[in-house]
């Protein structure tokens, strides 16, 4: 149920501008919410305690804010159509548009809709965050890194400092993008400026090179490695291999020479337990220090007065593999690359919950411009999830659809509906053509045969003629997402 004092706050928006209107909203009043949105680069959510106890990664900030709000556990991206799934996860969250509906970089047409004016329309960038947001009377403020994303929504910030910073000093990793939003936050209160304010906060880590800074590499005993012709040293503080680790994925991924499979720096085509071991250390010691940077806004927002009026989102834009399931990268439909950790906190939000969910990165900006109460642009395709952070256990939908085609086509896809889930590989010209169906209440880890684990639920069920009706549900029910959502492909066995 909505909190009180939102409800009549949101009346009274409903007084002043009509029901129903679009994001040309008039300027809103002082006490008009702050949004700070936080987005790391590459991360799993089972990096994290909050979704993963056993995780050896210390992210204390980011602790807090899981207990002084909501997680969400249903949490996804829809997935990609290039190798840089950041590029299109990056434009689903800036414009709130599906997969197949959104543009590429100038120039380019991975995504074969790009030059469709119906499903991709040529003034979107007006109806993106920023846009919306300084149209609504926001101070908008951007740090990220440079590139993969949506630059001309990006251009349209107020204030803007884009570089990537995959370092371990100060100059060169996260605290250059925690320095520019403290700067943003002290020129406020020189200015005395209470307008209210969206900070899109985003970091260039964990996202490789993974060089962390000295003292949080050997708190995890990782080591930048360099030397392709040797194994990193092996220390007892790298954190353990993930409960789903392989040394190899038993079938090709799709995408021949895919960089973040091959040429990342400390791991290439490595999979042995010395150098995922080191390379998870590695990205522990980056998360935790963009944790280090979020601790510094929330305290200097707690200083200002205005934390308990900012609602806050940690998320990333895609998961990662790193040895989960024998991959590296970012380009699979397994649940720790598919999903993404979500964590909100602020006025009204219920306080140490979690909820399933069912959210798409797409939703953010509907959700944001509900909590402003501002009109959601009519170019949005998601929904909005406040009513789910304040309280509702009803999931905001029942099936969740992903792609991944960035190789050869047509690619991955997946369906999860309830506690089912269905991926299917369709590349390298029909030479790898598997289906993989799991029951994710009793293999939530998606274990597979070559996992060797006992229960008849931890494995692919696919082929179990006991499943086969569950199989072919979900073999319908992906069609019928693939043609809703304008996805261009058809898979070898889809009629």
């Amino acid at each position: 149920m909505m909190n009180t004092n939102l409800a009549i706050y949101s009346l009274a928006i409903c007084l002043l501008v009509p029901c129903g209107a679009d994001d040309r909203a008039p300027a809103l009043s002082k006490s008009k919410p702050n949004i700070l949105f936080i987005l790391a680069d590459d991360q799993s959510p089972f990096d994290l305690k909050a979704y993963n106890p056993h995780s050896d990664l210390d992210t204390p900030n980011i602790d807090r804010l899981a207990r002084e709000g909501t997680i969400i556990d249903g949490a996804y991206h829809m997935g990609a159509w290039v190798g840089g799934v950041c590029t299109p996860s990056r434009h689903m969250i800036m414009s709130g548009r599906t997969v197949w509906h959104i543009p590429d970089k100038p120039g380019r047409t991975f995504n074969p809709h790009v030059t469709n004016p119906v499903l991709v329309p040529p003034s979107l960038a007006d109806y993106t965050i920023p846009a919306v947001f300084n149209r609504a009377g926001y101070d908008t403020m951007r740090t990220c890194k440079s590139g993969n994303s949506y630059e001309a929504a990006n251009e349209l910030f107020t204030v803007r400092h884009d570089a990537t910073k995959r370092g371990g000093t100060a100059e060169t990793g996260s605290e250059w993008h925690g320095d520019r939003v403290m700067e943003f936050l002290e020129d406020r209160v020189k200015r005395k400026d209470d307008d209210p304010f969206l900070i899109y906060f985003g970091f260039s880590h964990p996202h490789d090179e993974r060089d962390g800074t000295p003292d949080l590499l050997a708190k995890y005993g990782a080591t930048n490695h360099e030397d392709e012709n040797s194994l990193p040293p092996v220390h007892p503080n790298q954190p353990e291999l993930p409960i789903n680790y392989l040394p190899e994925h038993p079938f090709h991924h799709g995408h021949n020479n895919l960089r973040d499979e091959v040429a990342v720096s400390g791991v290439w085509e490595r999979r042995d337990e010395r150098t995922i071991r080191n390379e998870i250390g590695r990205q522990f010691a980056c998360s935790e220090n963009i944790d280090i940077q979020i601790g510094r806004v929330l305290e200097k927002l707690e200083a200002m007065g205005e934390l308990d009026n900012t609602y806050i989102i940690y998320t990333a834009d895609h998961g990662m593999a790193i040895g989960r399931h024998g991959l590296q990268g970012k380009q699979n439909l397994y649940e720790h690359t598919w999903r993404v950790p979500y964590i909100v906190k602020g006025p009204g939000i219920g306080k140490g919950k979690r909820t399933q969910g069912n959210i798409y990165l797409m939703d953010t900006l509907p959700t944001i411009c509900e909590m402003a109460g501002i009109g959601i642009p009519h170019t949005v395709e998601g929904k909005s999830f406040l009513y789910i952070l304040e309280g509702s256990r009803k999931p905001l939908r029942d099936t969740l659809y992903g792609v991944y085609c960035g190789g050869s086509k047509p690619g991955m896809r997946s369906i999860r509906i309830g506690d089912w889930k269905l991926v299917k590989f369709d590349v390298l010209d029909g030479a790898v053509r598997e289906t993989q169906l799991f029951n994710l209440a009793k293999n939530p880890h998606e274990f597979i045969a070559v996992h060797g684990r006992k229960s008849r639920w931890e494995t692919n069920l696919a082929e179990d003629p006991r499943h086969a009706k569950k199989r072919g549900e979900l073999e319908s029910a992906l069609i019928a997402e693939m043609k809703r959502l304008d996805d261009p492909f058809t898979f070898w066995d889809q009629n």
